[in-house]
């Protein structure tokens, strides 16, 4: 498993590396976006999302799990598991469809969702350094190692 770190100073900061992390996403692919509360994780994929061409605002999916975005032959669905107390939970919403080869699929808290989810492609670790945040990028796949590699 190959990974970078880096410091992200500020909001904009965060949101501008989710720009560049987009740089290098092509369907399929799942990225495991992990870390505390309010370290990151939605400001990192609105980063993501508005990058691959969504102009509009880009809500936390907390309450509903999952929000779809469509894009020209392609979708993205940003997912907050924070709420399922229970994977199982995730098998009556239909899981498993979202994640075909034509998606790339945000999962804010995968843990909880934990033997419902396929593997990871790359994983984004968001923590608190100080008075900044600091993100840890890990390749998990091919897919993620060639996203490593284009943001190193």
């Amino acid at each position: 498993m190959t990974s970078i770190v880096k410091n992200l100073e500020n909001e904009q900061a965060t949101v501008a590396m989710g720009q560049i992390v987009a740089q290098g996403l092509t369907p399929p692919l799942t990225i495991f976006l992990t870390g505390d509360l309010g370290a990151g994780k939605t400001t990192l994929s609105r980063g993501i999302i508005q990058s691959l061409g969504h102009n509009g605002a880009v809500k936390s999916p907390t309450y509903t799990l999952v929000e779809p975005y469509e894009f020209n032959g392609f979708d993205v669905y940003h997912f907050d598991l924070y709420r399922v107390a229970d994977p199982e939970e995730l098998e009556f919403m239909g899981i498993r469809d979202y994640f075909n080869s034509t998606s790339i699929c945000l999962v804010e808290w995968p843990e909880h969702g934990q033997g419902m989810l396929p593997a990871a492609d790359i994983h984004l670790h968001l923590r608190y350094k100080d008075n900044q945040r600091e993100i840890e990028i890990n390749a998990l796949s091919a897919s993620g190692q060639a996203i490593l590699t284009k943001l190193k």
